[in-house]
């Protein structure tokens, strides 16, 4: 084996006090620098740490909790762009099997220091200003606006009436008065639109009060608002305006709009009413508390920001629409955010409103929709080098666990402090968001020599796409015979260390491939997905045994694989092969033959949607033999037809059934009521014009009575 040291890095590692057990001997050949072992590097030792930092190496560093104060040790020393810092104490260490948890700390020290960091991810430009439109009823609004006008450039809409409520004697901010229609935008672009209910108008509204006062039922508030049930039509309002001309009781344009960089809606319900809430839109309540810390949130949004453009879309593989019809809609479903929508026969992904859960990523079963943020080619390179150093360590059946940068680091972090921590055997791998690990990543981790994954759905604002995913792959491992459990989604919150432990634990491990693969993860799910199973079934268990590999594996609604089944009522119109986004579907050169390439097929439904004879239905399963040998494109023909001919010459007029259809749809319309015009219509348009010559009987338009 070569040398992998690297003589211009360093790392330094540490036991936190004697805490966990650290096998400097074993572990110095994981790492691709010179390894030093410490007992208390934030404390006595730290002078070793800073003659690391003296010189012109990059420094690793197994410990997150003082990285405040290596890094300020690392800045002082000029070094600040030298150090990294990576967890061993929560992630191995601190486990109720550390003694058995060097392999597993050699994977995450392998990992830390040889891996590149990620490419740069495109980025988002956000701004937002300090426009601040404040919703809600009368006293709480102006309330607030009267406390931000120093800090905010506030504007209020008052959706209900508060008794005693009295506008701002001085006209500093806009107020206005109406019903809310809808909200839209996103930070920095929010947009409003309401209706202008109120008679009076309060943007030509002096304040004079002199509506008040002349109204003779008080139908008229001190927050300029009139009481329309109080109201009896008296007028005096109008007249005491005056000139001013505020106050229409027969206001036609009533339609309002403006734009705003924050929102803070105090409605008892609110406005946007999504599972992940926009950037610079609070919605807090009717508790004042609540309503606090939602302004000082707000406050941290005014200035300019940056962020990941979490989701790469290719229109060219996308299967929602195709000619009105509409397929896939799984992402649309999916998103928490509201961020994606259709756009003809694509989806459009608003980049402001996307958040980055990746949930859609997960769902989409062609791929035209995948996370960046880490690209899944450089998470496979992660857990490649994870697993084989793993595997070269000494460790056996590996299980990943892939968590959330936040919830799920956090659970894990309370299983080691209070629990018993990660078995050995349990190598995390650390996500942006657990949402987006599809079954690409799951099927990819396990052909790379997995023995299990596991997903901790901490942070996830709905883990059942992710549940689904893990569905169909174990459907698929345990048809090919890989024996046990693989697969599992764990649901528990970032504080539920018990769950976490609980589903760990009690998890025995599961058959694995007996060769790990050596393919990269791709860019492509697709792609990824189709190499991933050609490993699988390469060293399929059930290929072993006397009945072998099944002709076919049921999955449930929603896989990304499956068949299409044509009934006798196909009249190969062939609309579903131009509906098709994957070509899966086709039409033959040679003959009037629809066929399948069934590998290619997403089941998304495209088809079924198209087809105007309603012949077309879906069947979800995967066929392990189209995954053999080559794994070619096989062809499979659904449905094959004679050629229909010319009855007078005998020229080729198309398919058969489909001839045959139109006719048996124009035989009931009067203009084909006699046998000589219903004969024409199995004549070519050549064949069917000389026959009128000759025999004059055709049907005149203007002889027809309907």
């Amino acid at each position: 084996m070569p040398d992998r040291h690297d003589t211009t890095a360093c790392v330094h590692l540490c036991d936190c006090n004697r805490s966990f057990t650290l096998d400097p001997g074993r572990l110095a050949d994981a790492a691709a620098a010179t390894v030093h072992c410490h007992r208390a590097l934030c404390g006595s030792e730290l002078p070793e740490l800073e003659a690391s930092l003296a010189g012109a190496r990059t420094v690793h560093v197994g410990c997150t909790q003082e990285a405040a104060l290596f890094g300020e040790l690392a800045e002082e020393s000029g070094a600040g762009e030298r150090i990294r810092f990576f967890n061993l104490r929560e992630n191995a260490g601190w486990s109720a099997e550390s003694a058995a948890a060097t392999p597993k700390l050699a994977a995450l020290i392998a990992a830390a220091t040889t891996l590149a960091d990620p490419e740069p991810v495109a980025a988002v430009q956000m701004s937002a200003g300090r426009s601040l439109l404040i919703i809600g009823e009368a006293g709480a609004a102006l309330g607030w606006a009267e406390r931000l006008a120093g800090s905010f450039e506030p504007a209020v809409l008052i959706t209900a009436r508060t008794k005693d409520a009295e506008l701002p004697a001085v006209n500093a901010y806009p107020v206005w008065t109406g019903r809310p229609v809808a909200l839209s935008g996103h930070l920095g672009a929010f947009a409003l639109e309401w209706s202008q209910d109120n008679p009076i108008d309060l943007e030509l509204c002096v304040r004079c009060n002199a509506c008040v006062k002349a109204c003779p039922e008080g139908a008229i508030g001190w927050d300029l608002q009139v009481d329309a049930d109080a109201c009896r039509s008296h007028r005096a309002c109008v007249a005491a305006c005056g000139e001013i001309g505020a106050i229409d009781f027969a206001r036609v344009d009533t339609a309002r709009r403006e734009r705003f960089d924050l929102v803070l809606d105090l409605s008892v319900e609110p406005l946007l009413r999504r599972v992940e809430l926009p950037d610079g839109y609070a919605a807090p309540g009717r508790a004042p508390f609540e309503q606090a810390l939602a302004v000082q949130a707000l406050g941290e949004f005014v200035g300019e920001f940056e962020k990941p453009r979490y989701v790469a879309f290719e229109a060219g593989l996308c299967a929602h629409s195709r000619a009105k019809k509409t397929g896939c809609t799984n992402c649309i479903e999916a998103c928490s955010t509201e961020a994606i929508r259709s756009q003809g026969d694509v989806i459009a992904v608003d980049p402001w409103l996307c958040k980055g859960c990746g949930t859609c990523s997960t769902v989409c079963p062609s791929g035209a929709l995948s996370f960046q943020y880490p690209r899944v080619p450089e998470l496979g390179q992660r857990v490649k080098t994870l697993l084989a150093e793993y595997a070269r360590a000494g460790g056996s059946d590996a299980c990943l666990l892939f968590h959330s940068a936040e919830a799920g680091t956090a659970a894990i972090a309370r299983l080691a402090r209070r629990g018993r921590g990660l078995p050995a055997r349990v190598i995390p791998v650390e996500v942006w968001s657990a949402d987006a690990v599809g079954l690409d990543l799951m099927l990819g981790s396990l052909a790379l020599g997995a023995s299990q994954v596991a997903v901790l759905a901490a942070g996830s604002h709905d883990a059942a796409p992710l549940q689904a995913q893990a569905g169909h792959g174990q459907n698929i491992l345990t048809a090919l015979g890989y024996g046990g459990d693989h697969l599992r989604v764990i649901a528990a919150d970032a504080d539920d260390w018990q769950t976490l432990e609980t589903a760990l634990y009690g998890w025995a491990p599961a058959t694995g491939v007996a060769e790990p693969a050596r393919f990269q993860l791709l860019s492509r799910k697709r792609e990824t997905l189709d190499f991933a199973l050609r490993h699988l079934v390469a060293h399929a268990p059930a290929a072993q045994t006397p009945a072998g590999l099944p002709a076919a594996i049921a999955l449930k609604a929603g896989a990304p694989f499956g068949q299409v089944l044509v009934s006798d009522a196909c009249t190969l119109c062939m609309s579903c092969t131009g509906a098709c986004p994957a070509g899966a579907l086709r039409a033959a050169s040679d003959a009037y033959r629809l066929e399948l390439v069934e590998k290619s097929c997403l089941q998304c439904g495209l088809c079924e949607a198209s087809c105007p004879e309603s012949a077309i239905t879906l069947e979800p399963r995967l066929l392990p033999g189209e995954y053999g040998g080559e794994g070619a494109r096989k062809v499979r023909t659904l449905r094959e037809a004679d050629i229909f001919h010319c009855t007078a010459c005998g020229k080729a007029m198309g398919a058969a059934p489909l001839i045959e259809s139109m006719i048996a749809r124009l035989s009931g319309h009067s203009m084909f009521a006699g046998e000589a015009e219903r004969a024409r219509l199995r004549m070519c348009a050549d064949c069917r014009v000389i026959d009128m010559m000759k025999t004059g009987s055709a049907v005149k338009a203007w002889d027809l009575t309907e």
